[in-house]
């Protein structure tokens, strides 16, 4: 069965503005946390909060406005805006070891988007389960490509792309799972709409 997911409970009127309004506050939300940036000195990846808000946003967008979400934001850094981590931007940072990651943050989106349209995103134990598949998909995809890009061994990739980031990333996803259904309960005590 499917829900209506958060964003449109909230925003309840249908136009082609809203949608773009919809997308544009994914993407600056996403643009901004990708601005937290931490530095790890024994690898390529940083940690940021990038994850954090593409997890969010496709728990709130539903799969293809929040696959549209993130697809709107790498192509708006593509194409030369610095909304990448730290202000990157350009064609090669999709190119470069660390691409992968940004292609899993769109599978991821639409993941954890279809998770919510199923309604995955009103209690927390699905809530959070969603995020976690979305946090894996972002891992295997990005941890592939580093492999690849540096020619290193699975279990290279594996300590430099996934483990210095276990436990921030159960820290964003656990937080992020949990927004989603205290959303909801807000909603339901102001007397809004929680089931369509």
């Amino acid at each position: 069965m499917s829900s209506i997911t958060l964003a449109p409970t909230l925003v309840r009127t249908t136009s082609v503005w809203r949608e773009v309004a919809l997308v544009s506050v994914g993407v600056v939300a996403i643009a901004l946390a990708a601005q937290v940036v931490i530095p790890l000195p024994f690898t390529p990846v940083p940690l940021t909060g990038q994850t954090f808000a593409v997890l969010l946003v496709g728990g709130a967008y539903g799969a293809s406005r929040g696959a549209l979400t993130v697809l709107a934001y790498v192509t708006i850094g593509a194409l030369g805006a610095g909304v990448f981590a730290d202000g990157a931007h350009g064609v090669d940072v999709l190119l470069s070891a660390t691409g992968g990651y940004l292609v899993g943050m769109l599978l991821a989106a639409a993941i954890v988007g279809w998770a919510a349209e199923r309604g995955w995103d009103r209690r927390l134990l699905p809530s959070v389960l969603a995020m976690l598949v979305g946090s894996v998909v972002v891992y295997a995809v990005g941890a592939s490509w580093l492999a690849v890009s540096l020619e290193l061994s699975p279990g290279t990739a594996f300590q430099l792309g996934v483990e210095p980031f276990l436990v921030g990333d159960l820290i964003k996803l656990a937080l992020a799972g949990a927004l989603l259904p205290g959303a909801w309960l807000g909603l339901a005590r102001l007397g809004g709409r929680s089931d369509a």
